[in-house]
């Protein structure tokens, strides 16, 4: 585990994942998402991901990171960017249960916000092993006990 004061703006940290259709059919019913696309269940082996799906599934890998895990850390939101007409983020193409994605999480930013917290700013992005980006999210906000 990292302490804030260790953490460098531009540092990018690494991991992969895949979603199971049994995951996906988890958050599908927890979410209640109703996508006439998600439900559409042919019958092949890998279903479409939705987009928060993968945001989440990328979250939840960011603060198993070696680096992250063990702070005490907390999800502020996202901050929209000016390049993107203040939206943060992206999906490229579409996503599938078992698929292999490669992470990429880098710190756009780091602050101190009082004696006791910092926050940092991170950008996701995840491609596919053969390096075609899935999804780009911006600005994705962590409070941070240092």
């Amino acid at each position: 585990m990292k302490k804030f004061s260790e953490f460098v703006s531009g540092e990018s940290f690494y991991a992969t994942c895949s979603i199971s259709n049994i995951e996906l059919e988890a958050y599908l019913k927890f979410s209640k998402i109703k996508n006439i696309l998600l439900e559409n269940k042919i019958k092949e082996k890998h279903q479409m991901v939705s987009g928060r799906a993968m945001l989440s599934r990328m979250e939840g890998e960011f603060t198993r990171l070696n680096q992250i895990y063990g702070n005490h850390i907390i999800f502020l939101g996202t901050d929209g960017d000016s390049e993107w007409g203040n939206k943060n983020t992206r999906f490229l193409k579409p996503c599938y249960t078992e698929q292999i994605l490669k992470l990429k999480f880098t710190i756009r930013k780091k602050e101190d916000i009082d004696k006791e917290f910092g926050k940092i700013i991170i950008d996701y992005e995840a491609s596919t092993q053969n390096n075609e980006l899935v999804v780009i999210s911006k600005k994705n906000i962590y409070r941070i006990k240092k």
